[in-house]
């Protein structure tokens, strides 16, 4: 498989290389943590010849007696070399049983530069604080966004390949297959065995069927407001036995696997975040294809997932607007920077471009106000809003 350089994640593994930290990536299953863990070493062995780097990959049938924390314990310790910076680098630890006993004992040494990864329903990040005594810096892995979709693929001209990027999404691993429904078909593999597999066997899931029709539901009401209630009342409705905290469980488990990202709605004109109905967005929008279909490509939706997951890759804080009532489709926030923005596929039409702006015009502060649509053309203002293409915005932002 094709390789390119991940440099925004490689670079937080380099700069905290010297931190006594216990690094932790985390994200969708295939999003790419076994490959930056692998490009890390070759950094190491090509930086630091010196340096002795002990390499477990629980994927491979050579480590499979060291799946209790003891003898991997004695895997690692019996293999540092004194005098050298040793780093430890182990892939699906949650394959090892009781490995939160071995990681916190080999943090204790002092001893080594620690990097992990693991299936996400085993190694949370609301949990890490709990599982870990040493302090831990979390990266945040994401699919591919649409800029390394781009130079995978060597292509040149952005709008064409937008087009591409939202039928195939960032799901490298589908990458190489040649026909789209072999590409959907590893897509929903990935789900299926791997994300919903991952939560079944961590919370002993009695009812897998709902687990299955809860997350279709979210897949088909992306970007839509949405609780654990209105979903227990839809499914109800078709005869299924369910009540809402059953769901908010569900609910939960999806978001902790990373399958989808739970965005909180936040009160502009109060500056206060709301207890009502969130936001469900899709880890990678090609999931949706994969799964149900693309026969309602919904692609307006479909391009706000996409800018939901860009503004997550690129650190912000992001929530769903509410201001007078009216509805802004996101609040992105960092540190002290904010941003308003609107998201739809087409803004051609006077009455949806009147929809879009109106929101934003009401909002009186001065920070940056943008719309972002498939323009295909160069960006431009409305009454101090910025209208932006999508491509352009996920390239040049």
């Amino acid at each position: 498989m094709k390789l390119i350089e991940r440099k925004q994640y490689l670079d937080k593994m380099i700069n905290t290389m010297e931190t006594p930290d216990i690094k932790v990536l985390t994200g969708v299953r295939r999003s790419g943590k076994s490959k930056l863990l692998e490009a890390f070493k070759s950094y190491i062995k090509n930086n630091n010849p010196d340096a002795n780097v002990i390499h477990i990959n629980f994927n491979l049938s050579e480590y499979d007696s060291l799946k209790e924390y003891n003898a991997l314990n004695g895997y690692v310790e019996s293999r540092y070399a004194d005098g050298k910076e040793n780093f430890v680098l182990i892939d699906e630890i949650q394959m090892c049983k009781n490995f939160e006993l071995c990681v916190n004992n080999l943090h204790a040494t002092e001893k080594y530069g620690i990097y992990i990864t693991g299936s996400n329903a085993f190694l949370l990040s609301s949990d890490l604080a709990t599982l870990f005594t040493g302090r831990v810096f979390e990266i945040k892995v994401y699919p591919f966004s649409f800029e390394e979709y781009i130079r995978y693929f060597g292509l040149t001209d952005r709008y064409t390949a937008f087009d591409g990027y939202m039928f195939e999404g960032g799901m490298s691993g589908s990458y190489p297959y040649k026909e789209r429904e072999d590409k959907y078909d590893y897509i929903a593999g990935v789900f299926d065995t791997l994300v919903l597999r991952d939560i079944k066997q961590k919370y002993g899931i009695k009812n897998p069927v709902l687990l299955e029709r809860i997350s279709q539901f979210l897949m088909d009401n992306v970007s839509n407001l949405t609780s654990a209630r209105t979903i227990a009342d839809t499914l109800a409705s078709h005869k299924d036995k369910i009540n809402h905290k059953t769901v908010g469980n569900y609910l939960n488990y999806l978001c902790n696997a990373f399958a989808f990202y739970r965005i909180r709605r936040y009160d502009i004109k109060g500056k206060k975040y709301l207890a009502s109905d969130n936001k469900y967005y899709l880890s990678d929008h090609s999931f949706r294809y994969a799964k149900l279909g693309t026969k309602n490509m919904d692609t307006g939706r479909m391009l706000e997932n996409i800018v939901a997951m860009e503004l997550l890759r690129c650190g912000y804080e992001v929530y769903a607007g509410v201001l007078y009532k009216k509805e802004i489709d996101f609040v992105a926030i960092k540190r002290s920077e904010k941003i308003y923005i609107q998201v739809s596929d087409n803004i051609t039409h006077p009455d949806t471009f009147r929809r879009e702006t109106e929101p934003l015009l009401s909002i009186r502060d001065a920070y940056p106000k943008i719309v972002i649509a498939r323009t295909r053309c160069p960006e431009y203002q409305y009454e101090g809003i910025r209208i932006i293409d999508a491509a352009d915005w996920l390239l040049d932002k």
